[in-house]
């Protein structure tokens, strides 16, 4: 399923008033292949869903901010970064609790965003507890209520009719040149996200072009190079306010999701001088969860350049916190003095033609043979795994169909030595490979 211009729609609300609930409800429905990466630290508390194949990124923000803090001012940092970066706002209220002064001051903060904001109240199970639970909020004044069970469906079909229509609304298209290479900029603050691409732009002789109405709140840049053209997308752009700067920080979730959801390629930024940290892993988790080809720009280079040891530190810390994705190149640069500047673009080129190759069917079914015939796959439950045909369903990146007698018995180590061999014999040897295991249909297991 292709995200371009994914709608990125957040949940807000006190705690306990169900948002991790509502949270699973529709995640349940999520249509994208998920590929969990292990090795890898992230948050698990945002998914790539669709609801009537309409696909759209959903995000808990009180899986992001949980510091110990006054209920007031935690939910309020919550809203204020959730009006800044979402594009739809889903309120949740305790329709059991019943209306709080928290409530109130959250509503009178969402009244002031043009944004489409569903006041959502949680926790009714069924119309006569409508009629009794809804009546206190409606002093609100707010427009429309959804009335709402997260843990037992009830209202739960309407609202996400009610969200279908924005979803259209906000899925924009951009335009752009056909074949279009769309790079997005990612990291910490202060990893020089900006200061790569200006040296980009400024280290050749470029057509760039400034597009207006496609920022989605980050700055994009169309370059032309060699003929080829590339959309660069800048993600920087986390403000910094006192005591709140580590709250921030955590939403930077937010803008490297909505980034993540318009690329082909991921850039994610490391500084060489403070090395990689648990949110550098996290960044580069997000990127594997929604299948991007991944590039690791260290940056900074320059820094460390007559250190020998703290380079090879550094670049064994990457090694380990990568070893999962080892596929993913691994560039040494300096946006200072354009150190490794001009290795980006041939590698940007040949990591864009693997995510969206496509193979001859016949080639795809004799390396399926040829794996298993290497390698038996074992029994389960006293009951020989075979492997029918497989079919290429999609690219970006490469998704692969491999029909069998038993999906759910295949081990996660054949599961990746499969994936190994189709890597390996297709030459997909710097993006990543997805293969879903189906059942062959109208066959009853023996």
């Amino acid at each position: 399923m292709t995200t371009q211009n994914a709608t990125l729609v957040a949940l807000i609300g006190r705690p306990n008033v169900g948002k991790s609930t509502l949270f699973n409800r529709m995640v349940k429905r999520r249509d994208a292949l998920v590929d969990p990466t292990p090795g890898v630290t992230r948050d698990r508390h945002y998914a790539q869903v669709s609801w009537e194949e309409q696909p759209f990124i959903l995000v808990d923000t009180g899986g992001i901010d949980d510091e110990d803090d006054t209920i007031t001012n935690h939910i309020r940092h919550q809203a204020m970064m959730a009006v800044e970066e979402a594009d739809i706002i889903f309120f949740l209220m305790d329709g059991r609790e019943g209306l709080t002064p928290s409530d109130i001051e959250i509503v009178d903060l969402l009244r002031r965003t043009e944004k489409k904001v569903f006041y959502i109240v949680n926790k009714i199970d069924s119309p006569a507890m409508e009629d009794d639970l809804l009546t206190p909020f409606w002093e609100l004044g707010v427009e429309q209520l959804w009335a709402l069970s997260g843990d037992h469906g009830y209202g739960y079909k309407t609202l996400m009719e009610g969200l279908e229509p924005y979803l259209a609304e906000t899925d924009l298209k951009e335009e752009l040149p056909e074949n279009t290479m769309r790079v997005a900029f990612l990291g910490r603050p202060n990893v020089g996200k900006s200061s790569m691409i200006n040296t980009i732009i400024g280290q050749e002789r470029m057509v760039v072009t400034e597009i207006a109405g496609t920022t989605r709140d980050s700055v994009d840049t169309l370059l032309t190079h060699d003929q080829y053209t590339y959309l660069l997308i800048d993600t920087a752009g986390i403000r910094r306010k006192g005591k709140t700067t580590d709250k921030l920080e955590k939403f930077s979730i937010l803008k490297a999701l909505k980034a993540l959801g318009r690329c082909d390629i991921a850039m994610v930024l490391i500084d060489a001088e403070e090395g990689i940290t648990e949110q550098d892993t996290k960044v580069i988790g997000y990127t594997q969860d929604q299948g991007r080809a991944l590039i690791i720009l260290i940056n900074k280079w320059d820094l460390i350049k007559d250190d020998k040891k703290r380079q090879e530190q550094l670049l064994e810390a990457v090694k380990e916190a990568v070893k999962f994705i080892p596929y993913a190149p691994v560039l040494k640069v300096s946006a200072l003095t354009g150190t490794g500047i001009k290795r980006l673009f041939p590698e940007i080129g040949k990591v864009h033609r693997q995510f969206h190759q496509r193979f001859p069917t016949a080639a795809i079914n004799r390396l399926l043979a040829d794996a298993v015939a290497k390698h038996e796959p074992p029994y389960n439950h006293g009951r020989r795994l075979k492997f029918y045909y497989t079919a290429q369903l999609g690219t970006a990146p490469p998704l692969f169909a491999v029909v069998t007698n038993d999906p759910k018995g295949i081990h996660f180590s054949y599961e990746r030595y499969l994936t190994n061999c189709f890597r390996d014999g297709l030459g997909l040897d710097r993006v990543p490979v997805r293969l879903l295991f189906r059942e062959r249909s109208g066959r009853k297991k023996k």
